[in-house]
């Protein structure tokens, strides 16, 4: 057996399922927290109080109470169904709420641009708070980055419809570069036009958009309208989110490092129905118990960890191949990155006088370059037959590691702590059931059919 798990840790399963854990975890908590922020959005609509329909219970383990939150569970389970019943369906029901959707952003950018100010982007409005474009620094803008990273989960899910799509090796890069552009920019666009109607000190962080049309008389119809598409969003946002974590599990369990029944595809909706249905009720609880700003302290480390093994086996299996090319260079290499990126992010933190954090941050910076040069220049790539591989390898790569390490930096102690506790459940899990069973159903040759549209 200690060769078997030799063997696994070299071809990469158990960095693979720890990978894999943290990415359905975090899907899971993000659709929780993003269901129970439907209820406050739609509770505003209608002119409620967002704990409306909250139900206060005594809290079982601690102090305080629990607010219970059945519209954010009902959601889900609707949201469940809609998925086990059609993939065509789903996507068909999403494009059109997206569409309307882009529309009302950019009315929205329309109305800050048009009545916004653009002093409100430099000064803030009390005087006793800080001012100028950048009031908390470039340190302010990788504290926001790592606390928003999370709204840009979802685009990596667009990768596990890779068997329900024509031309998938065509189809996908364009649809994920796409997306992330145009999310991007609408992102940034919004993002101008509120500071632009009010200081950032006194945007209403519950309902940022809607309190500042509110506050102009003549556009106060959009506040509302403002409020519906935020309903529809968090709805858009929801069912592709809970499309890609279905999958996730269903891939997990074709490996059979989870128990491999929850791999079976409905033979009449030609979905992976019970990954779906299982994974439907756990996001369907925490959104009903656990609270929100809890579930936002739990969700972008484990994001982050994501996007930089990720970033890491993009290297490795561009440069590695089993058999062929020695994999120590490249190896080395990416230890050699993130030790750079850790110590970059430490001087950072850290830094005494200007001088000495200057030459501390420009060595690292300076390293950074010179081995990633080095590793470009002597280590040859491997062919590959893929019709498209990512541009700019190493460096995109190499950008993406340092930059999810710089940002994990900006988290507190809690997510971390999150973090480390679901890691060793995760291994703990591995080593009792997943390296066992996926070794067992080598043996015997195991295979689950792979997800198949029938065009329903």
């Amino acid at each position: 057996m200690r060769r078997v798990c030799a063997r696994k840790l070299w071809s990469g399963e158990f960095a693979a399922f720890i990978t894999g854990a943290n990415l359905v975890l975090e899907y899971v908590i993000s659709n929780a927290a993003v269901a129970r922020t439907f209820t406050a959005y739609f509770a505003s609509l209608l002119g409620l109080s967002p704990d409306t329909w909250l139900l206060k219970v005594p809290a079982l383990f601690s102090d305080g109470f629990y607010f219970l939150d059945f519209p954010a569970f009902a959601i889900v389970c609707l949201l469940t169904l809609c998925i086990s019943y059609s993939t065509k369906r789903s996507s068909i029901l999403n494009l059109a709420i997206t569409f309307g959707h882009v529309l009302l952003i950019m009315v929205v950018v329309i109305a800050g641009i048009v009545n916004g100010k653009l002093k409100n982007l430099v000064t803030a409005g009390t005087p006793d708070n800080k001012a100028g474009f950048l009031p908390f620094g470039v340190e302010g803008i990788f504290d926001g980055a790592a606390i928003v990273y999370f709204s840009f989960i979802g685009f990596d899910a667009v990768t596990t419809m890779a068997e329900e799509v024509k031309s998938p090796s065509r189809n996908l890069p364009i649809g994920i570069v796409g997306s992330v552009l145009t999310v991007t920019v609408l992102y940034a666009s919004m993002a101008a036009a509120l500071c632009m109607l009010l200081p950032y000190d006194k945007i209403d962080a519950r309902a940022p958009f809607s309190s500042a049309l509110k506050s102009m008389a003549e556009w106060r119809w959009l506040a509302i309208i403002v409020q519906l598409g935020a309903c529809l969003g968090i709805v858009t946002s929801l069912l592709v989110a809970m499309l890609g974590q279905a999958r996730y599990l269903c891939a997990i369990a074709r490996s059979h490092l989870i128990p491999s029944w929850l791999a079976k595809v409905d033979d009449k909706s030609s979905t992976p129905l019970r990954s779906s249905i299982v994974l439907g009720i756990v996001t369907g609880m925490c959104a009903l118990i656990v609270d929100t700003s809890v579930l936002l302290d739990l969700i972008s480390i484990g994001t982050l960890f994501v996007f930089y093994m990720v970033s890491n086996a993009l290297i490795f299996k561009r440069y590695v191949r089993r058999g062929v090319t020695n994999a120590a260079p490249t190896t080395a290499f990416l230890v050699a990155v993130t030790i750079l990126s850790v110590a970059f992010l430490g001087f950072w933190r850290t830094g005494s006088c200007r001088f000495c954090h200057a030459v501390e941050l420009s060595c690292c910076g300076v390293a950074l370059l010179a081995s990633t040069s080095a590793f470009s220049l002597l280590v040859p790539e491997v062919a590959s037959s893929s019709r498209w591989q990512a541009p700019g390898m190493p460096w995109l790569a190499v950008l993406s590691i340092f930059v999810n390490v710089v940002l994990a930096g900006s988290l507190g102690p809690k997510a971390f702590l999150r973090f480390a506790a679901w890691s060793v459940m995760a291994v703990l899990f591995y080593v009792a059931y997943g390296v066992h069973s996926a070794h067992d159903a080598e043996e015997a040759c195991e295979r689950v059919p792979p997800v198949r549209s029938n065009g329903c």
